[in-house]
């Protein structure tokens, strides 16, 4: 059977996770991996949002990029899975601010944004599990999960704590993010790191689901 393995972990749980419906904001280094160890773990419903397609420069760190090189990346990663919705669109201030989350269990947040992610925090912080400073870094023992307040060694993650003090936003929700410091100035990435991050955001994610 498919999901045997894990129903075996699970026990009685695992329905849970058959019933589960997830939002994906960013399928990319972080959100591709995420995606798959969702639906190889048997979540029931995810719906993915993302704007961008693949091109040469992804294939370091992105699951199927490969294979679909100027390929619109929702439709694209949707192709491998069969229970995964697509929504093609740039996460922005103006879509969250719109858009309705009500019958999502969780929001998972795999983009690079950090206003998208300060309106995300604002807007969903009950169901939102968010990463990040994910790039420039080697050591995936060092990423660690913790509340937004609390994250430390990460520069992205201390901005993202002052803009919402500025908003007097006092809430907390989880995080996923690294404390090894940067080792370069630029953008670099490193498929141990950013693959490792989206497992850990969809263990956290399952963890939630199931209550363990």
């Amino acid at each position: 059977m498919k999901f045997a393995r894990s129903k075996l972990l699970f026990g009685e749980k695992f329905e849970k996770l058959q019933y589960a419906n997830i939002l994906l904001l960013g399928v990319g280094g972080v959100g591709s991996y995420c995606l798959d160890c969702l639906i190889r773990s048997g979540v029931g419903k995810v719906t993915i949002v993302d704007f961008d397609v693949y091109d040469e420069s992804n294939q370091n760190r992105q699951l199927w990029s490969e294979l679909h090189l100027d390929e619109v990346k929702v439709d694209a990663i949707s192709s491998h899975y069969s229970n995964v919705k697509t929504i093609n669109q740039r996460i922005d201030e103006d879509w969250i601010e719109t858009f309705n989350f009500d019958e999502y269990d969780l929001i998972l947040d795999a983009i690079d944004d950090s206003r998208a992610k300060i309106a995300l925090a604002i807007k969903c912080h009950k169901k939102l599990i968010s990463a990040v400073g994910s790039a420039k870094r080697l050591d995936p023992t060092k990423i660690e999960v913790a509340t937004i307040w609390k994250t430390h060694g990460d520069r992205f993650g201390a901005k993202l704590r002052y803009e919402l003090k500025k908003r007097r936003f006092n809430k907390k929700y989880p995080v996923i993010f690294s404390s090894e410091p940067a080792l370069i100035k630029e953008k670099g990435s490193f498929m141990g790191v950013t693959a490792s991050f989206g497992l850990t955001m969809c263990s956290v994610a399952i963890k939630k689901l199931t209550s363990l």
